[in-house]
């Protein structure tokens, strides 16, 4: 049980250290994420609110993993769930840029941030989030690097979002060419390869949770 708390601590860690990295690439305030440029062109053309557009995104890459044989376990579920939490709590403390250097700077501190994020939550082994999912899915079949994938599927969210009317600005191209770089550096430098991580699915976790405190009672 002690190995599952740290497991869960680790996933915790990561989720948080996730959303303030986000924060800090909208705090920049010099272009949306490519990932939120889609869902604000979603948004756009659907009709759809823009937490409802990025829920729906978030489903339907779910379901791409799933199709890729990706499992989906406690760490899917809570990304998409406490991210948009930690986010409400980190942006009102957070300040916004005052000029483009600072900004700038915050940007490319948020991608980093966002790296090391990934090796915490992704090696819990609680399964990836649905984009990371995608991610480790694609990295697998392909076998192509890791850094490649994550730049290619920014790439294609800001080229897509922007085709249906959303609006981006230099840090967005800044993001989508540097996230995987950034992710394939701070992995190698952690000698940490995603695909060779164990991925607990939804059922996993329970059995081993609730499977023991059924053990542990007869």
């Amino acid at each position: 049980m002690k190995q599952f708390s740290v497991r869960f601590l680790r996933l915790l860690f990561g989720l948080f250290l996730y959303s303030v990295g986000i924060v800090l690439t909208i705090k920049a305030h010099i272009g949306y994420a490519p990932w939120d440029v889609f869902h604000a062109g979603l948004s756009a053309l659907s009709g759809m609110s823009f937490g409802v557009a990025s829920i729906v995104v978030g489903l339907v890459l779910v379901l791409v993993g799933l199709l890729l044989r990706e499992k989906i376990g406690l760490g899917t579920v809570l990304n998409m769930v406490l991210i948009g939490v930690f986010l409400d709590w980190i942006m009102l403390v957070v300040p916004q840029a005052a000029n483009w250097p600072i900004g700038l700077a915050m940007m490319l501190g948020g991608l980093f941030i966002i790296s090391l994020a990934s090796f915490f939550y992704l090696g819990s082994g609680f399964g990836a989030g649905p984009r990371d999912s995608l991610m480790v899915a694609l990295t697998r079949k392909t076998r192509l690097p890791v850094g490649l994938i994550r730049g290619g599927m920014e790439l294609a969210a800001v080229l897509a979002g922007w085709a249906m009317g959303g609006l981006f600005g230099a840090g967005t191209l800044l993001f989508a060419l540097a996230i995987g770089v950034c992710i394939q550096a701070t992995f190698r430098l952690l000698r940490f390869d995603p695909t060779l991580v164990r991925h607990e699915n939804l059922l996993d976790t329970w059995r081993t949770v609730f499977g023991r405190e059924e053990r542990q009672n007869k």
